[in-house]
C-alpha cells in the first residue's frame, strides 16, 4: 500500500552553501511537495552572496549565523550539508533545539563523537535523525538488493565496488580535502555502506589498504592520497574490495558488483550520461556524468522525500543515523591501515583492535 500523503508540509533548513548544500535546497523547493524551504545558512561570504541573490525573491531567509537560524520561529528539521568536520556538532545542536536532522554522512571523523550523537538521537525517540547514504535511496541499487534478498545470485559473498571522482583541477578538491578528512571514510564509506546493506548480518574481520598520490601532491601534508584500494574481510566468508579516486579522466565512475553462489549483479558498470552512442572513425563512444550529482540526483529526491515523510507521518526514518557507525569504523580501520601498512583487524563485535 501507498503511504498516506502528508497533511502539512514541514518546515526545513539547509545548512552549508557549497556544491551539495545548494542543490539540496533546490531539491526541497521544486521535487519535495510536502517541504517547506524556510532558511539557508553558511558562514562564507561567497555562499552567502549566492543565497542573497538566488532567494531575494522569495520568503526563505539567509542566516550567516546557524546558532541564530536554529533559533528561527516555526523551524521544525535541518538538513546538515556541511564539511564533515562540523556534522557532529551541529546535528548536536539541532537535537538540543527539538529538530529533526539528515545530516550528510559520515556524522563525524571521530568515532567516540559519532557514538555520543547517535547516543543522543537515541535519547530523543520523538525526533527524526536521519543518516544521508544517498546510494541507499537510488532505484538501481534497491533493486539489486531488492534481488538478493529473493534469492536471485545465491547466497552473496564478494561486493566489488568503486567510487571515482572526475579530476579537480580547480583546487576545490584540495581544500575539500583538508576539512572531510582521509579518502577511505570520506568517499568509500558510501562503498562500505552498501556492502554492508547488500551482504546483510555481516561484520568485520580485518582490513588492508594500499594508496598513492598521482594529480595532488598538497594531499602528502594531509596524509592522504588520490587514488586507494582496501580489501575488507567480512564474516560469514564474505569479502569487500574497495577502490577509490579523485583523478578520473573520463567522469564519475561509481560502480558495484555483488557476486553470489549463483550468480552476479553489476550496478552501473558502464557508467554513462544518456543512451546516446557516437559511432565513428574513433570507434564507439559514449558521454559519462562529469560529477555525483548527475548519477545521484534523483536519489537526492528520494531521500528527502522520505525523510519528510517519516516526520509528518511520525515513522522510523529510512537510515538511522547509527547505521553510519560501522561502516565509519571500517572506513577509518582502512586508513589506518593506508597509512600504517599494516593489516587492522577487528574483535568479535566488528570493533577495530588498536595495537
Amino acid at each position: 500500500m501507498p503511504s498516506k500523503a502528508p497533511s502539512t508540509k514541514l518546515n526545513i533548513a539547509v545548512v552549508g552553501l557549497g556544491r551539495m548544500g545548494k542543490r539540496h535546497a533546490k531539491t526541497l523547493m521544486y521535487r519535495v511537495p510536502h517541504a517547506n524551504l524556510v532558511a539557508v545558512c553558511s558562514n562564507d561570504e561567497t555562499e552567502l552572496k549566492w543565497a542573497r541573490e538566488f532567494f531575494k525573491d522569495s520568503n526563505i531567509e539567509v542566516f550567516a549565523s546557524f546558532d541564530q537560524m536554529i533559533e528561527k520561529e516555526g523551524l521544525q528539521a535541518v538538513w546538515v550539508s556541511t564539511s564533515t568536520n562540523v556534522h557532529a556538532s551541529m546535528t548536536t545542536a539541532c537535537i538540543n533545539k527539538n529538530l529533526h536532522v539528515l545530516c550528510e554522512k559520515p556524522v563525524s571523523q571521530n568515532l567516540q563523537e559519532a557514538r555520543d550523537v547517535c547516543a543522543l538521537a537515541k535519547q530523543n525517540p520523538h525526533l527524526k535523525v536521519m543518516a544521508g547514504y544517498s546510494r541507499r535511496f537510488d532505484a538501481s541499487y534497491r533493486s539489486a538488493k531488492a534481488q538478493i534478498t529473493s534469492g536471485s545470485i545465491g547466497k552473496p559473498f564478494l561486493v566489488r565496488s568503486q567510487t571515482t571522482d572526475l579530476l579537480d583541477t580547480t583546487g576545490f578538491f584540495v581544500r575539500y580535502a583538508a576539512k572531510n578528512g582521509g579518502i577511505f571514510y570520506d568517499c568509500a564509506i558510501h562503498d562500505i555502506d552498501l556492502t554492508l546493506w547488500l551482504l546483510g548480518d555481516v561484520k568485520p574481520k580485518a582490513c588492508w589498504a594500499v594508496g598513492t598520490i598521482t594529480h595532488h601532491p598538497e594531499l602528502k601534508e594531509l596524509n592522504d592520497v588520490d587514488n586507494g584500494v582496501g580489501v575488507v574481510e567480512y564474516t560469514n566468508g564474505c569479502l569487500g574490495y574497495y577502490y577509490v579516486s579523485r583523478t578520473q579522466a573520463h567522469g564519475h565512475d561509481v560502480c558495484t558488483e555483488v557476486t553470489g553462489s549463483a550468480g552476479k549483479l553489476s550496478i552501473n558498470v558502464q557508467p554513462r550520461s544518456d543512451f546516446v552512442e557516437l559511432a565513428s572513425s574513433n570507434g564507439i563512444s559514449h558521454q559519462v556524468q562529469p560529477e555525483y550529482w548527475e548519477r545521484f540526483e534523483d536519489a537526492f529526491a528520494t531521500e528527502a522525500i522520505e525523510f519528510c515523510e517519516s516526520v509528518l507521518e511520525d515513522k522510523d526514518v529510512p537510515v538511522a543515523l547509527d547505521i553510519g557507525i560501522q561502516s565509519l569504523e571500517i572506513g577509518l580501520a582502512l586508513q589506518d591501515a593506508l597509512l600504517s601498512g599494516q593489516v587492522q583487524k577487528f574483535d568479535e563485535e566488528g570493533h577495530q583492535i588498536k595495537a
